[in-house]
């Protein structure tokens, strides 16, 4: 029986907190570009402002919901099934910015990518809770558990989203790594992965660039270097305590997206290193905490599905704050909850509601 009845304050503290910066962050950045696109600067903010309500009700209806419901077959392969189906089914729509990525529905769009990551998180957790003793069984256990993030990776980097099909396969290692598979079998993944990645990457002239510029920015500052160059002025004008919110310069049509994949270089320039370090801490707050709350798991289950929303949330923010300050290659991933984007928030708050349902039934 459980002995806790309320959720981790900690995770939603820290969540709201980041929401509502997010929301902030979100006018701030794209204020000049909406009113010369749309003539409303609001026009950015009141759409996740919608989408953030959206999130906040399915989050509040989850952690409510006992999390073993979510343990059916149906539901698990149903979720599994339909994101596929959407997968497959955006590349007979229209292209977006020359990609496949998007469902539109009216004024609405989705990104079937974005259910992609739960619905694999709640599969391997559902799938690998009975099978923790049987991890070297490669035609029972390895092949299946590995089959749906191949496929999704292979559908989503067609799209092309390469960024978002690797955080597919890095969320699939962290909760296969935590359900005991040993680090040998990670090796031997990476065979096939490793020929693949060359061909994704260095056979495809755009990304060829994006490493190129990654390597050495300032060889073509114009061109391929620009985007990167253009977020570490950025970050590094904001100083200590920043410009002021509203007040930054690289938002105005320097960087790219800024309300988007480069949302954390307009808080550095804003609110300088104060600002940053602050936001990088919560998230390390919604980590320790999504973390300890996996520890205390009573379940398998329980457990592996607090690893994979955690880590979920974890990497994808490492990844974005990663290429903003030129540590990585610039990709587009979006910064949990405080990037502009309607399915990545709800999908981000819906599966934090999962995690909060799970840290009521923890001691």
């Amino acid at each position: 029986m459980a002995k806790r009845v309320s959720a981790d304050r900690w995770i939603f503290g820290s969540v709201v907190l980041l929401v509502f910066l997010g929301l902030i962050m979100v006018f701030s950045a794209s204020a000049v570009m909406a009113s010369e696109r749309f003539g409303s600067a609001y026009s950015f903010l009141f759409r996740q402002f919608a989408w953030a309500l959206a999130g906040f009700l399915a989050m509040l209806i989850l952690m409510n919901v006992d999390h073993q419901k979510l343990k059916h077959p149906a539901l698990v392969f149903g979720l599994l099934g339909i994101t596929a189906f959407l997968l497959v089914a955006v590349f007979f729509l229209d292209r977006t910015h020359n990609v496949h990525r998007w469902v539109r529905l009216g004024p609405l769009s989705f990104q079937p990518s974005e259910l992609a990551k739960p619905a694999l998180i709640l599969f391997l957790a559902y799938f690998l809770e009975s099978r923790t003793k049987s991890l070297t069984d490669l035609r029972n256990t390895l092949l299946p558990a590995l089959a749906p993030a191949a496929l999704f990776f292979a559908l989503i980097a067609a799209q092309p989203d390469l960024g978002t099909a690797l955080m597919c396969l890095a969320i699939a290692s962290a909760v296969l790594f935590v359900a005991g598979f040993r680090l040998r079998y990670f090796g031997y993944a990476l065979l096939p992965l490793i020929p693949a990645l060359y061909f994704l990457v260095w056979r495809v002239p755009w990304r060829k660039e994006r490493i190129l510029a990654f390597f050495d920015p300032f060889s073509d500052p114009q061109g391929r270097g620009f985007h990167t160059i253009q977020s570490l002025i950025a970050v590094g004008t904001g100083g200590v305590s920043g410009a002021g919110l509203m007040e930054g310069k690289q938002k105005l049509f320097y960087l790219p997206e800024p309300q988007t994949d480069f949302i954390f270089a307009v808080i550095s320039e804003e609110f300088g290193l104060i600002g940053s370090i602050f936001i990088v801490v919560l998230f390390l707050i919604f980590c320790l905490r999504g973390f300890r709350v996996a520890l205390r798991a009573k379940d398998p289950f329980a457990r592996l599905l607090a690893v994979g929303i955690t880590a979920m949330i974890g990497i994808q923010a490492f990844f974005n704050i990663s290429v903003v300050l030129a540590l990585l290659p610039t990709k587009g991933i979006p910064l949990p909850f405080l990037s502009y984007g309607g399915s990545s928030l709800l999908i981000m708050l819906a599966s934090v509601g999962v995690l909060l349902n799970i840290s009521k039934q923890v001691e």
